[in-house]
């Protein structure tokens, strides 16, 4: 028996072949252009990124706002020509110090309705980025150089200007990044204050010359 080729089943064959590459190749060309409208993907950034720290100029405890004023550097030595306090105007003694002499004003505000009794706030200590704490200097010594009237702690009436109390501080020339700590007895009362149940803050210094 002999076999016959069927010429029209090997055209068949042949056309699904060649339909078969054209489907293939427009499929390849699809993906290639849907690949191209893609939007590239970013490359990782793997910088360490750096926080950055907002210095803080105000702090509210209970109904009292601290609002920082100035912090001049006075260097090692306060002059007598400088003195402030009027029961002082004739001294000659300047006063000196290896380090640097800081004379720091911060204003308290009542922000309440009632006033606020003395006794019950103050400013403290400078701290520096170290953590090293440098406490103000409160004996005799300075006093000329301190206003006549001290007013921190003193009584504060509500939304009146800010009390300025000011502090001088021998502080290490060392330091950098200084901040002063604000204190209040606990609902602004002088029975907290002086019992030690405190509520304090950190406030920014800029240190002027």
């Amino acid at each position: 028996m002999k076999f016959k080729f069927n010429k029209s089943s090997g055209q068949a064959s042949r056309l699904l072949l060649v339909l078969a590459i054209v489907v293939l190749v427009a499929a390849i060309i699809v993906y290639l252009v849907i690949k191209m409208a893609e939007k590239p993907s970013q490359p990782v950034d793997n910088t360490p990124t750096e926080t950055v720290v907002v210095p803080i100029y105000e702090q509210t405890l209970g109904n009292i706002k601290f609002i920082f004023e100035s912090a001049i550097n006075h260097g090692d030595t306060l002059y007598a020509a400088n003195v402030v306090n009027s029961s002082y105007t004739s001294y000659r003694t300047d006063l000196s110090t290896t380090e640097n002499f800081i004379e720091v004003k911060i204003g308290a505000q009542n922000v309440g309705k009632s006033n606020i009794e003395e006794r019950s706030w103050t400013i403290e200590n400078i701290i520096d980025s170290e953590g090293r704490e440098f406490v103000p200097l409160e004996d005799y010594s300075v006093t000329p150089w301190l206003p006549d009237e001290d007013l921190c702690g003193s009584l504060i009436k509500p939304a009146f200007d800010p009390t300025p109390c000011i502090k001088i501080y021998e502080v290490s020339k060392k330091s950098t990044g200084l901040k002063i700590r604000v204190i209040t007895g606990e609902d602004n009362t002088a029975n907290n204050f002086s019992s030690e149940k405190l509520e304090s803050a950190l406030i920014d210094l800029i240190v002027t010359q």
